[in-house]
């Protein structure tokens, strides 16, 4: 299944073709047979068998039990009726004129009334065409009142008051009743909507029709003059008008309440109108200018409230209350009609290509029964989907791209894909357009290398160290790493942070570098010679204070060296290594918890410094036979 993810909303195309063009059909079966033993195509998800025409279809229903879909396309025309349940095609019907438009009577596929291109209406049962009787002119959409028990066909042209007319064909009766007459312009050839004639270039029609079944029932006709009439079916008359929109009325759908009305136009505009006000309380622009097809009231499964608009070109799904786009989908072919697989997230097209597209949204609605198996292929994908990439693509801003002359893009061609806040540019698009915004661009690169040039040999040269008053070899340590990585900056680690301000100002933090511990920390630190050593004391702003300054001269020790063995022993030689001497015991063992190392010879360079002797350990108790063994436990608080 193929994956989109427009403003982080997953899309998942259950079916449909990816190119526009299909491929003969001896090359398909000649791809088939070598795709055979592909496991990824023996893997793929078929939701619906047989889901496709010879060509091209133009309109498709979803049954009010969920359970049945019917299409109607060419060539040759014909009706393809699926159970889905069995997610199989159940029997597949021609007719003799190609089908404009259909509704389903019943609950189930068993009746249903078809609006043909050549001015007739055929009524279909299980058996097939069980009437057909003809109109007086062109039909241009099809609604079923169920109340009344009529089929309104809206129609192109005008009778001979100059009105346009919406055809009654009452199912129970068994006969046309008095049309609606709607105002579609003029009555002379001028005007717009004018004419007497139906074949007139300028002549009126009444476009498009809606009822509000779940609330007060009222009618709702588009016509080609902008305008939106409302009839009460009761009265059989107009109580009210609607007026103001540009372009023709191409789709109109009410809400579930019957207080809200969306409407379409022929110029790619939706408007929300709140019937209590005359004013639209949202527009919302399609983006690509063709007339609007579809529109679609939905609720997800977290009732939140999304509206469906589709034309030729995309299907958006948009938040009703502030207009903001939710997500989208752009198939590979036009688009003639959509179907919403009510309380759920399918939803299925009737569109141009060979095969019929299945879109799957998991945030819209859980998947239907007959396919309930897509929620854990979904589930399963998102925890292995990759994060989509565009690697040949800039991101760029709306004010970004209309500074680079590209705003008149936006909406009119596949270059700018859209995303987040932004659109994504090719990037060979992007440095055309940037070279020609700013002919200067180049020079203006060169000089911000050469910059960056600059600052990085500025970096690398050696800088004076940072004066501390402690610790000051750790300091320059810190500053020689940070040279290395070609980064110098004092306000960052340790030397930066205020919770190691000790460490470089009060004495008691010094790092005695004579020490044992820190020689066998640091084996390959070379201790600098002991000389004269000037401190000064400071206050706490870092001036120097009125304090005599203090001196200390250090002797500078002389190496010795001493060679300890047995032999050196028996010549009756004494041991002068006072730092070592006291780490000694009488039986001539070495204390290995100092980490002394054990051996025949030891080779020591042992200088004196005139630092205080470390004091004496604390004599062994008497009477102890262990006396100068390190404690098999090794307990280091026994000898406290």
């Amino acid at each position: 299944m193929k994956l989109t993810n427009p403003n982080d909303v997953p899309v998942y195309t259950i079916s449909g073709a990816s190119t526009a063009r299909p491929l003969p059909d001896w090359l398909a079966r000649k791809r088939k047979r070598s795709l055979k033993n592909d496991p990824e195509y023996a893997n793929r998800v078929e939701l619906l068998q047989d889901f496709e025409f010879e060509e091209a279809s133009s309109c498709i229903r979803v049954s009010d039990d969920g359970e049945w879909v019917m299409s109607t396309g060419t060539y040759k025309p014909q009706i393809h009726t699926h159970y889905l349940p069995h997610l199989s095609l159940s029997f597949a019907r021609h007719t003799t004129t190609l089908n404009h438009s259909f509704v389903l009577l019943s609950s189930d596929y068993s009746k249903s009334l078809h609006l043909q291109t050549d001015r007739s209406l055929e009524f279909h049962t299980p058996g097939g065409c069980h009437y057909r009787t003809r109109l007086p002119r062109y039909g241009r959409d099809l609604v079923y009142e169920r109340h009344s028990a009529e089929a309104l066909i809206p129609a192109v042209g005008v009778n001979a008051e100059g009105s346009g007319e919406v055809y009654r064909m009452n199912l129970e009766i068994g006969r046309f009743m008095k049309p609606y007459q709607i105002d579609v312009g003029g009555d002379d050839l001028t005007t717009v909507g004018g004419g007497a004639l139906q074949g007139g270039i300028n002549t009126g029609s009444v476009n498009v029709a809606a009822i509000a079944e779940d609330s007060h029932n009222l009618l709702a006709f588009g016509t080609s003059i902008g305008t939106v009439e409302f009839w009460d079916p009761r009265s059989k008359s107009r109580i009210g008008l609607l007026s103001g929109q540009e372009g023709e009325v191409t789709a109109l759908d009410f809400d579930r309440s019957g207080l809200s009305l969306a409407t379409g136009s022929s110029e790619g505009l939706i408007q929300i109108f709140d019937l209590r006000r005359p004013v639209a309380i949202l527009r919302k622009d399609q983006g690509y200018g063709y007339p609007i097809k579809t529109l679609i009231h939905m609720t997800t499964s977290s009732q939140e409230k999304k509206i469906l608009s589709a034309d030729k070109r995309i299907i958006k799904l948009w938040d009703e209350a502030d207009g903001k786009a939710w997500t989208s989908v752009e198939p590979a072919v036009d688009i003639n009609s959509v179907a919403w697989c009510k309380q759920s997230g399918m939803i299925l097209t009737a569109n141009e290509g060979k095969q019929q597209h299945a879109f799957f949204v998991p945030q819209l609605g859980p998947a239907p029964k007959w396919c309930s198996f897509l929620d854990n292929m979904v589930e399963e994908m998102a925890e292995e989907a990759p994060v989509e990439t565009y690697d040949n693509y800039k991101f760029l801003t709306l004010p970004e791209l209309k500074a680079l002359s590209l705003g008149h893009l936006i909406g009119t061609t596949n270059l700018l894909r859209p995303y987040m806040h932004g659109y994504f540019v090719a990037s060979k698009l992007y440095e055309e357009a940037r070279l020609i915004a700013n002919p200067f661009i180049w020079d203006d690169e060169r000089t911000k290398r050469v910059k960056e040039k600059v600052e990085k040999e500025r970096e690398s040269r050696i800088r004076g160290s940072k004066k501390v008053k402690v610790n000051q070899n750790l300091v320059d340590k810190m500053l020689k790493k940070q040279e290395r990585r070609q980064k110098v900056d004092e306000d960052m680690g340790v030397l930066g942070d205020s919770r190691f301000g000790k460490l470089f100002e009060d004495e008691e933090f010094t790092v005695d570098e004579k020490s044992r511990e820190f020689q066998l920390l640091n084996p390959s630190t070379k201790v600098a010679e002991i000389g004269p050593t000037r401190v000064a004391n400071t206050d706490s702003e870092g001036s120097d204070s009125e304090d005599e300054d203090l001196t200390i001269s250090k002797p500078k020790p002389k190496p010795e060296m001493r060679i300890s063995s047995s032999s050196y022993k028996k010549s009756g030689h004494q041991r002068q290594d006072k730092a070592l001497g006291s780490r000694v015991q009488g039986a001539g063992r070495i204390n290995k918890n100092r980490g002394e190392v054990v051996g025949e010879r030891q080779v020591t360079f042992a200088p004196s410094s005139g630092r205080k002797e470390k004091e004496k350990p604390e004599p062994a108790r008497k009477g102890r036979r262990d006396e100068g063994r390190r404690s098999a436990s090794g307990n280091v608080f026994r000898r406290m």
